[in-house]
């Protein structure tokens, strides 16, 4: 559609050169004026600018200043149409180009807002190299997430249409970080409706919020002004444990960072001890803890003796090239 509102654009101005070669040349030939004085009246006619005439008009210069009036304005007024239709088919077909994209995408995230704590998600995950979509219904927020080349949705999280066109129903997880707790009450209720196996992770300003995010679904919920209460105390108290924790939690400073690992079934690590596994000798790498949600295990610092089962989640420590060697064997 582009294509073709470009090709009537390209036919358009070669029109309007046209009139401008025809109307200069007709007041040299009809008023015997000089090139630059005609040049100078088709330009003011065709824009209508309303200066008085370069010399007094015959009857026949005014006839012709008419017909030049008529054919120029119309001319003009097509042209400016295809140039909204092209701004429009533009948009359109960049809004489809990108949910072509977005349809693609399996086992992604999806982020609810993007204002200033969605926006820092975002980053994380880009560092992360994972697929997600944002979802942002503020204008004001679509020209940034298209210079930095985001998949997103411009339309509301908490109606199941804009959720399914993120693909809600094919999402790993998430993140609601919309303006207000109300918006991320209704956000993650739509997408546990949807999706009863995704992991919904929202945000409360309110305390009396969290409960009702709890029973909306989401499988945890995040208080900052809480969290950035608990992060201030331990710089305080204990800043070279809270670095530590930024240094593998971040992955800014150090190639070291904490992973959780989930055994697959089929692992070759089902139903073997640790010290059986080379997760020291070979991955060089620290498992903290042994958790498994459905049947209630949770094992700090694990012994050598400690049996690994399928659906087991390690929380590990180590550095990246090698955990990501761990999470393949």
């Amino acid at each position: 559609m582009v294509q073709g509102a470009l090709k009537h654009l390209r036919n358009a101005l070669i029109a309007l050169l046209i009139i401008i070669i025809f109307g200069t040349s007709g007041y040299m030939f009809l008023e015997g004026w000089n090139l630059a004085d005609s040049l100078y009246m088709v330009i003011i006619t065709i824009t209508t600018t309303g200066y008085e005439e370069v010399h007094p008009l015959t009857t026949t210069g005014e006839i012709f200043t008419l017909f030049l009036v008529i054919i120029s304005f119309a001319t003009v007024i097509y042209i400016g149409g295809i140039g909204i239709q092209i701004l429009i088919e533009s948009n359109i077909f960049k809004r489809r180009r990108m949910q072509n994209k977005i349809d693609k995408l399996t086992n992604h995230y999806i982020v609810c807002g993007y204002g200033r704590m969605g926006t820092h998600i975002c980053e994380e995950l880009t560092h992360e190299e994972v697929p997600f979509v944002v979802i942002e219904n503020n204008p004001a927020n679509h020209p940034k997430l298209d210079e930095i080349g985001y998949l997103y949705d411009n339309g509301d999280a908490s109606h199941d249409s804009t959720l399914e066109r993120a693909g809600v129903k094919r999402a790993k997880g998430l993140i609601a970080v919309l303006p207000n707790d109300a918006e991320n009450v209704f956000a993650t209720l739509s997408a546990k409706f949807l999706n009863p196996k995704i992991f919904v992770v929202a945000r409360a300003v309110e305390d009396e919020t969290e409960p009702k995010l709890l029973k909306a679904g989401a499988d945890r919920v995040v208080k900052p002004y809480e969290l950035g209460g608990v992060r201030m105390a331990s710089l305080l108290l204990r800043p070279g444990v809270a670095d530590f924790i930024e240094i593998v939690s971040a992955n800014r400073n150090l190639d070291l960072q904490i992973e959780e690992i989930v055994v697959k079934k089929g692992s070759k690590m089902h139903k073997k001890t640790l010290a059986e596994l080379p997760i020291r000798t070979e991955f060089n790498t620290i498992i903290v803890s042994i958790q498994n949600d459905e049947k209630g295990i949770f094992v700090y610092n694990p012994k050598g003796d400690t049996i690994v089962d399928e659906g087991n989640k390690l929380i590990a420590i180590g550095e990246k090239k090698n955990l990501a060697q761990l999470k393949d064997f």
